[in-house]
């Protein structure tokens, strides 16, 4: 039995779920989600509970098990508290900049890179344009467009420039100086 799968979910009365067939609706105060249930996998809801269990024993049962447990739960987790990303840049003249609905990234390019945001994230940068913080009840939708921020310059491994997770470790090489 898989070990993430088994554990109850455990939501709080601010938290509202609808089961509708194969389609399982999240209502919160920040937002609702709204997911297909694959039917591999069976959900029962008692009252402030939710169990995710699976119909039969084979492989794509046993692996589907866990992951929408994990998904059902970030739903709940997202509609009640909310995810936060945060992105930091380093490098000489990199910077980002809202520009009302869209990011403006400076990344050392020829041209200013700008972005648009989702609706269903909110963006916020510190006083010098270094930490970009996105927030989203959504955390496959957050997930997603902080790796597309991240792709635009990612960190190179010699002098660590680049757009970066905070907290994320870059492994740092040495450069051809270091091989004499």
């Amino acid at each position: 039995m898989s070990r993430v799968g088994k554990e109850p979910i455990v939501f709080d009365s601010s938290v509202t779920i609808t089961l509708d067939g194969s389609l399982i609706t999240v209502k919160g105060p920040k937002g609702q989600l709204e997911r297909q249930v694959h039917p591999a996998v069976g959900v029962t809801i008692e009252g402030n509970t939710l169990t995710v269990t699976r119909k039969n024993e084979e492989r794509e049962s046993r692996a589907l098990h866990g992951t929408f447990r994990a998904l059902i739960n970030n739903m709940i987790i997202g509609v009640s508290k909310g995810f936060v990303k945060v992105l930091v840049v380093k490098g000489t003249g990199y910077k980002f900049e809202l520009k009302g609905k869209k990011i403006g990234f400076a990344l050392g390019f020829s041209h200013p890179v700008e972005m648009e945001i989702p609706k269903e994230i909110s963006a916020e940068v510190n006083k010098t344009n270094t930490e970009l913080t996105l927030t989203s009840y959504d955390n496959e939708e957050l997930g997603n467009f902080a790796a597309v921020i991240k792709r635009l310059r990612p960190v190179e491994p010699y002098k660590g420039k680049g757009i970066s997770y905070q907290g994320e470790v870059i492994r740092r090489k040495a450069g051809k100086a270091a091989g004499k």
